[in-house]
């Protein structure tokens, strides 16, 4: 048995597979999913490869969604996006990037605002506190 053209062979398809990958999300600020105690002034993406967003937006608790504005020109590994003014609620940011290997990535993130003085974790509004007794 000849492990080389074996290894050869695993080797190629790697790299064939590395070729193809197109770019992810590897990294937010706001992370995914977290809750925030101030109204984040800009969200960072940062990505696998560089891609250029081609679209971006913003919706609170299922509300309608806000285009985001100005989009970067650039071509980017990291970008980042201007927010409006945030109100207490859930946020899903939104967009769709083009890829270095020529393909469109829709991706979104979300994160809480939460209202000023309420628990960690508590929903937005500050609902969800100990209960009276």
């Amino acid at each position: 048995m000849r492990p080389l053209p074996a290894l050869s062979a695993l080797v190629l398809l790697a790299s064939m597979t590395v070729a193809h990958a197109h770019a992810h999300l590897r990294e937010s600020i706001p992370a995914n999913g977290s809750a925030v105690t101030a109204p984040p002034s800009q969200v960072v993406l940062r990505f696998s490869e560089a891609a250029r967003l081609t679209a971006a937006w913003i919706a609170r608790n299922d509300a309608a969604r806000q285009n985001l504005r100005p989009l970067p020109s650039r071509t980017a590994v990291q970008t980042t996006l201007r927010m409006p003014a945030l109100a207490p609620g859930r946020y899903v940011v939104s967009w769709r990037a083009l890829s270095a290997d020529g393909h469109v990535v829709p991706g979104q993130i979300w994160f809480t605002v939460q209202a000023p003085g309420a628990l960690p974790g508590a929903p937005p509004g500050g609902v969800g506190g100990p209960s009276p007794r």
